[in-house]
Parts: structure tokens; C-alpha cells; sequence
């Protein structure tokens, strides 16, 4: 029962802990393609992974305050508890927090300017911009079909290139080609989220491309994110640039055994897969990583 929840276990339910490793994914990520290519600096590698976390946290702050707000979050939610929606915290109190953590982001993307300069002051703003107005705004990307769009490129060639440019003052063809899974990836979680809301967000007028596409479409949506995730490192060796990050490729059982969650399961457990799938995105990125850096070691970029 929620009733009987401490303050501290509250902000843990706002806060949304199960949705940190994907935003830590594309840190890593980064970081590693910055140390395939001779450049990695634990500073600026670290203040980037402690950003990318309270980015996320920021949203998820904001997506509980803002869908609550426009009357998205009901009584028949699906998903995990919302805790505006629920009454465990009042509105003013989650937007509240809502700026702190993006104002302690800021303090963070200060360091990061003066390391790489006013390239990061973009991003960072930029970011910061995309997390509100998934949700809040007048026209809240969520709640046009564009949010797919906007994950992929925050998650993927922003995150990952971001993260390899305040480490090497530069953007290679590597980071832009180790972006691309991530993108795809962090997306895919969001279209499980997505297909399991089909019903009632279409009910409360929010029309996301699941609920344009249907569930069918959204299905092979999912599977299209996941094959072009592994086809990437099978072109960057194509392209020369290395085969090591088909490591990556070990991780196909769990991406199968989500594969087939996704398109068998509806409603309520998919939440099985939605947390399968942030799983499936860590794993998959620390083995891409470990490609990355073996390729450095043995001299095969």
C-alpha cells in the first residue's frame, strides 16, 4: 500500500531508479569511444555520467508532475505508480524538485563548459529544454507522436558525441557510429512504455506514434529499433573501423527473450519488458564498450 510509504521510499517512486542505466548507457558508451581514439579523461567522463543521471531524473520529475497536470495519468495507469497521480506528493512539491535537479545538472554542465566550452552550454540547455517540453508546454512532444524522434537523438548522437566531445574537443566518425545503438536502443524503451499505454492514452487525447501506429505497427517498430541496434557494429567493421564492438552481439538471447515479451504480452506485463529492455540497454553497452576499448588495446581501430 502506498499509504504506508516513507518520504525517502516517495522520492524513490518519483524519481524512477529502474530508468538511470539507460541514461548511464550512452555515457559509457562515449566515454569508451573517447578512449578507443586516445582521448579519455576521467573528469569530464565523470561530471558527464553524473549530468546524463540527473537529466534523467529531472524528466521523470517532470513527465510525473506534467501528465498528471494534463489529465494523463489515471486511475487506470498501467505503469509504475506516479506519484503526483497517487497524491504522495503534491504537484508544486515534485515541480519543486523538478529544478533543483536540473539547477544541480546546470552547476554540473558549468564545469563541463569550462573544460569544452560553449558547445556544452547547448547540449546541456538543449537537454534540459527537451526534458520539460516532452510533457509540459504547449505543444509537448510526447503528446504529438514526436517523442521517438527526440529520444533517439537526446539518448543517442547528443548523449554519446556530447560525451565524446568535453573529452576530445572534437566529434569523430567513431562516437557518431557508436551513437547509433544507443539511440536506438533507449527508443525501443520507450515504445514498450508506449505500447503498453496504447488504450489509455488514447483515451485522454495523448497520441503518441504507438497510438498512431497501433499495436501491431508498434511491435515491429520495437523489433526494427533492436536489429538496426545490432547491425551497427557489424558496419563499423565493414567500414573499417573495428569488429571488436560485435561483442555487443552476445547480448542477442536477452533481446530475443524481450523480442518475444513484446509481442506477446499487452497491458500490465509489459512492464516485464520495459525493464528487460533497460537491462538488455546496459548490457549491451558495456560489452559495445569493451569492444571499443579491446580495439584500442590491440591496435585494431
Amino acid at each position: 500500500m502506498t499509504d504506508d510509504l516513507s518520504p525517502l521510499r516517495v522520492w524513490l517512486l518519483a524519481i524512477r531508479p529502474k530508468t538511470l542505466p539507460a541514461a548511464a548507457a550512452s555515457v559509457i558508451v562515449g566515454a569508451a569511444a573517447a578512449f578507443s581514439d586516445g582521448a579519455f579523461r576521467f573528469g569530464p567522463a565523470l561530471a558527464c555520467l553524473l549530468a546524463a543521471l540527473l537529466l534523467q531524473i529531472g524528466a521523470n520529475l517532470a513527465n510525473d508532475v506534467f501528465d498528471y497536470r494534463r489529465g494523463a495519468d489515471t486511475h487506470a495507469r498501467l505503469g509504475p505508480v506516479r506519484v503526483t497521480q497517487a497524491g504522495l506528493l503534491a504537484p508544486q512539491t515534485v515541480l519543486l524538485g523538478t529544478w533543483v535537479v536540473f539547477g544541480l545538472s546546470a552547476l554540473l554542465g558549468i564545469y563541463l563548459f569550462l573544460e569544452a566550452g560553449w558547445p556544452v552550454l547547448a547540449i546541456g540547455g538543449a537537454s534540459i529544454a527537451a526534458a520539460i517540453a516532452y510533457t509540459g508546454g504547449p505543444l509537448p512532444f510526447g503528446y504529438i507522436g514526436l517523442g521517438d524522434a527526440v529520444v533517439f537523438i537526446f539518448f543517442g548522437p547528443l548523449a554519446v558525441c556530447g560525451t565524446y566531445f568535453v573529452q576530445t574537443g572534437a566529434i569523430s566518425s567513431l562516437a557518431i557510429w557508436a551513437s547509433l545503438p544507443m539511440g536506438f536502443l533507449i527508443t525501443a524503451i520507450l515504445v514498450v512504455n508506449n505500447l503498453r499505454d496504447i488504450p489509455t492514452d488514447r483515451a485522454v487525447g495523448k497520441k503518441t506514434l504507438a497510438v498512431h501506429m497501433g499495436a501491431t505497427g508498434t511491435r515491429w517498430e520495437y523489433l526494427l529499433c533492436l536489429a538496426a541496434a545490432y547491425l551497427v557494429p557489424l558496419l563499423m567493421g565493414l567500414v573499417g573501423l573495428s569488429f571488436w564492438p560485435l561483442l555487443a552481439w552476445l547480448s542477442l538471447p536477452l533481446a530475443a527473450s524481450q523480442a518475444r515479451l513484446v509481442w506477446s504480452q499487452v497491458g500490465r506485463p509489459l512492464n516485464q519488458a520495459l525493464a528487460g529492455t533497460g537491462r538488455l540497454t546496459l548490457v549491451y553497452a558495456v560489452l559495445f564498450s569493451l569492444g571499443l576499448v579491446l580495439s584500442a588495446s590491440r591496435g585494431l581501430s
